[in-house]
């Protein structure tokens, strides 16, 4: 396959960040291949990782999210702009921070991690959310990283307290005529009274404006958001939900999730935490969040389980791989990197498989599981809801597959796995991330590994 100049720099440069962050002595010591010497970027060694990368689809130019930097590179990786982040002074246990009402603990020279990264392509200006004041986010102008807003005056500002680089994950909902909305899912590090961990916000025109990263819908009752009850974490004190992935595709906007559950093991009295990856979907146009549903998904091959999601993306079916799976070549396809097991988050085994499922499927799983509830069959169903066993409540309605749900059997879970369909596995060195697109109606993938090697 022959790639643009464009894209195998920037394949490269994701080459390039995986040996940044994670190389072992024997990759360092195998020489580049001398016919396709790579293209570098190498940051300050004092700022540590880099954390987060998006590329212009329309200029090639590329952004990356350090700590206390974010750069702006040209497509041959030259420095163009470079705006500073941090260090300040502050407190992880301030709320609000600081810069809002005084703060009783000490405060300390702090990095400022990229926690995340996006472009809005409608007002050309870079989000950039980081770790300094409980997480607040600047908008920066794409062309020369001009700070256009920074907001930090209402507690909506504050996105999340936690301070690890993969722990939000956000998606831009875009429309013609109106603001667009900007859908925000986070780990919480055990404060669900400050943080939601899903909510869709305003993204105004104007980048000081006061209803900057607003709630879409807020009164006294109903908000566009979803907490987890704080009496989930007396059953397990350090539960949180972490987003591996997100994207919008038709009416819907998805997040796929790694979170602990409390299951008995066959034969066993008592119960074991173990970590269930599991997909979220919510309706872009459902102010009051009442669309909710998660599904557990995962992998199996020749009797291995593979349910630790690493990493996932959208991408399309193209017509080969179209043909094989009985769908179009347009339909939407996530490729997904599992790990082996359920049990270790923070290490995960080296075991891993390289998955894809049908969007469609899911969604039918979805509907079927919609359906079934308002026949008012089994229950909610929703691990991180302390009262599990509300039962499901029955109307008398059609449910298409577009149903945004009422203020009624909601938030929901469905209970069964759909499974993808394992299509290659490594077990030495685990595989961390994925991409993947169409080339000539074939599908390509190219999967980086823990010990920085890129596999296509």
């Amino acid at each position: 396959v022959i790639m643009s100049p464009a894209m195998w720099r920037w394949t490269c440069l994701v080459s390039h960040l995986l040996l940044s962050t994670t190389v072992s002595p024997l990759a360092r010591q195998q020489p580049l291949h001398p016919k396709r010497p790579f293209i570098t970027f190498t940051g300050e060694q004092a700022e540590g990782n880099f954390n987060h990368l998006v590329v212009d689809e329309r200029t090639g130019h590329i952004y990356l999210g350090a700590v206390n930097r974010i750069y702006k590179l040209s497509s041959d990786l030259k420095v163009l702009v470079t705006h500073e982040t941090g260090p300040d002074d502050d407190n992880p246990k301030c709320y609000p921070p600081r810069i809002v009402q005084t703060c009783n603990e000490p405060l300390t020279p702090t990095n400022n991690i990229n926690k995340m990264l996006l472009i809005d392509y409608k007002e050309n200006r870079l989000i950039a959310c980081g770790s300094l004041y409980q997480g607040i986010c600047k908008l920066l102008r794409l062309d020369d990283l001009f700070k256009l807003g920074e907001p930090f005056h209402k507690k909506e500002h504050y996105l999340s307290g936690v301070n690890e680089s993969g722990s939000v994950f956000g998606v831009i909902v875009s429309y013609s005529n109106m603001d667009d909305k900007l859908f925000i899912a986070t780990a919480v590090d055990g404060k669900p009274e400050y943080f939601p961990t899903i909510s869709s916000r305003k993204l105004t025109k104007n980048s000081e404006a006061d209803g900057m990263f607003a709630y879409v819908f807020h009164d006294e009752f109903v908000a566009s958001m979803i907490k987890i009850p704080s009496d989930t974490f007396t059953i397990i004190p350090d539960f949180d939900i972490y987003y591996i992935y997100g994207f919008s595709s038709g009416n819907f906007v998805y997040f796929l999730t790694l979170q602990p559950e409390m299951i008995s093991p066959p034969g066993s009295t008592t119960k074991e935490q173990v970590y269930t990856s599991k997909l979220v979907r919510l309706c872009k146009e459902d102010t009051a969040f009442n669309s909710y549903v998660e599904v557990p998904i995962g992998c199996e091959k020749n009797g291995v389980e593979y349910r630790l999601l690493q990493a996932a993306y959208l991408s399309k079916a193209g017509a080969i791989l179209a043909r094989s799976l009985g769908v179009g070549p347009e339909d939407d396809i996530l490729f997904t990197v599992f790990s082996k097991g359920q049990k270790r988050k923070m290490k995960s085994l080296d075991e891993s498989a390289l998955c894809i499922f049908v969007l469609k499927k899911i969604n039918d799983r979805i509907k079927d599981r919609l359906q079934s509830c308002y026949r008012g069959e089994g229950t909610l169903d929703l691990a991180w809801l302390k009262v599990k066993d509300i039962p499901c409540s029955s109307a008398l309605l059609t449910i298409d597959d577009n149903f945004c749900g009422l203020d009624m059997n909601a938030p929901l879970g469905v209970s069964s796995m759909v499974r993808g369909l394992p299509i290659f596995t490594e077990d030495g060195d685990r595989m961390t991330s994925v991409i993947a697109y169409v080339y000539k109606n074939h599908s390509l993938a190219f999967v980086g590994t823990k010990s920085g090697k890129l596999k296509k």
